[in-house]
C-alpha cells in the first residue's frame, strides 16, 4: 500500500463510486467504503485490488480484499463474500481507480526567487519553477508547466502546457509539447554522434536539426535523445518511453510507441505507429520499421521490418522462425550429448 509520507490518498469511496467511474459492472454491495488501492496479497476489507495477470489467480482465491476487479471468467473463482467489479480490462479500470485514490500532483503556482530566469524568456500563467533552475534567453514556457529543482533549459526551447520537467533535466534545441513529462536526469537536444572518418582522424559534424516532442510524452529517466543533424528528431504523439533509452539523431517515432529500458535507436531510422520495442533491443541505422511491429528484448534489428510482425533474436528475424531456430539448436546439442 502507498506509503502516506510521499502520497496523498484522496479516498475513501463507495464501490458504487468506482464502479461509475472505472466502467465495471458490481456484484456486491454498492456502499461497501473502499478507503485505499492495494495489491490482492496485501489487501484487506476495505481496499480494492484487482486481477489481471492470471499467474496470481491464487493469491487471488486467498485474498482478504473487499472489492475486487476481475474478468468475466474468473468471476466463479471470487472468494466467499469479496465484492467484485467486473470488467473485460481489469488493469485498465484500476489504472482508473487509482488515479482517482492518487490523482496527480496540481502544479503549485510559484516561482523561486533562487531560480536563474532570464529576462527574455517568456512564462505562460501558473507555473512553477524550482529553485536552483536555470532559463536561458528566448525560451517559451506554457501555462501550468512545472520546471523542478536545477533544470536547464537552454536558449530557443519551447515547451507547451501542463507539462513536467524534473529535476537535472537538460533541455536544448527542443520544442516541447502539451502534457510532456520529462522524468529527471534526461538529456534532450544535444549533439548527434555524428563526425566524418579519415586519416586526419574524426571531424565532427555540425548537428543543426532540432527534437520535435509532440503532446502526451513520457520519457523515462536517464533517457538521452540526440537533436537531428539537419533534419529534426521526432518523437509522435503518446508514445512511452522508459528509462536509460537511447535515441540518435534524426530518428522519428511514430504514435503510440512503447520504448523499453536500455533499447537503443541508430540515426536516422524511422519507426511507425503503435511500434513495441522490448528492453536491450538494438535498432541499426536508416531502417523502416513498419506501424504495429514488436521487437522482442534483446534483439537486433538490421533490416527493414514490415507492418505487424513480431520480431526476435540477432539478426532479428519473424519472431516464430526465431523460436524454431532456438528449438533446432538445442536438439542438435541434446544429440551431441
Amino acid at each position: 500500500m502507498a506509503d502516506l509520507r510521499f502520497f496523498d490518498c484522496k479516498g475513501p469511496f463507495t464501490a458504487g463510486e468506482l464502479s461509475a467511474l472505472s466502467g465495471a459492472s458490481l456484484k456486491g454491495d454498492s456502499m461497501l467504503i473502499i478507503d485505499n488501492v492495494t495489491s490482492l496479497d496485501q489487501a484487506q476489507s476495505s481496499h480494492v485490488s484487482f486481477l489481471d495477470n492470471r499467474r496470481y489467480i491464487d493469491d487471488f482465491e486467498k485474498s482478504q480484499a473487499g472489492l475486487c476487479l476481475i474478468h468475466p471468467d474468473l468471476v466463479d473463482r471470487a472468494p466467499k463474500g469479496m465484492s467484485l467489479l467486473i470488467t473485460e480490462t481489469p488493469y485498465m479500470a484500476y489504472a482508473k481507480i487509482a488515479r482517482a485514490f492518487y490523482p496527480a500532483q496540481m502544479t503549485p503556482s510559484r516561482i523561486s526567487e533562487h531560480a536563474h530566469i532570464d529576462t527574455s524568456s517568456r512564462i505562460g500563467e501558473g507555473v512553477c519553477i524550482e529553485a536552483g533552475a536555470h532559463i536561458s534567453e528566448n525560451v517559451i514556457i506554457g501555462d501550468r508547466t512545472w520546471i523542478k529543482h536545477n533544470a536547464v533549459i537552454s536558449k530557443g526551447v519551447k515547451i507547451g502546457n501542463d507539462c513536467i520537467i524534473s529535476s537535472n533535466v537538460t533541455l536544448s534545441h527542443s520544442n516541447i509539447g502539451n502534457s510532456v513529462i520529462i522524468h529527471p536526469g534526461c538529456q534532450i537536444g544535444q549533439d548527434g554522434f555524428g563526425f566524418a572518418s579519415g586519416p586526419e582522424g574524426h571531424v565532427r559534424i555540425p548537428q543543426l536539426g532540432r527534437v520535435i516532442i509532440h503532446d502526451h510524452v513520457n520519457i523515462g529517466a536517464n533517457t538521452a535523445i540526440d537533436r537531428g543533424a539537419g533534419p529534426d528528431t521526432l518523437i509522435g504523439a503518446g508514445t512511452q518511453i522508459d528509462n536509460l533509452v537511447q535515441i540518435g539523431h534524426n530518428v522519428q517515432i511514430g504514435m503510440g510507441c512503447v520504448l523499453v529500458s536500455q533499447c537503443g535507436i541508430s540515426g536516422s531510422t524511422k519507426i511507425g505507429n503503435y511500434v513495441v520495442i522490448a528492453g536491450k533491443a538494438g535498432i541499426s541505422g536508416h531502417v523502416n520499421i513498419g506501424d504495429g511491429v514488436t521487437i522482442a528484448a534483446k534483439a537486433g534489428v538490421m533490416n527493414d521490418i514490415a507492418a505487424g510482425l513480431t520480431v526476435g533474436g540477432f539478426p532479428a528475424i519473424p519472431q516464430k522462425a526465431w523460436l524454431r531456430q532456438i528449438s533446432a539448436v538445442r536438439k542438435l546439442v541434446k544429440n551431441k550429448k
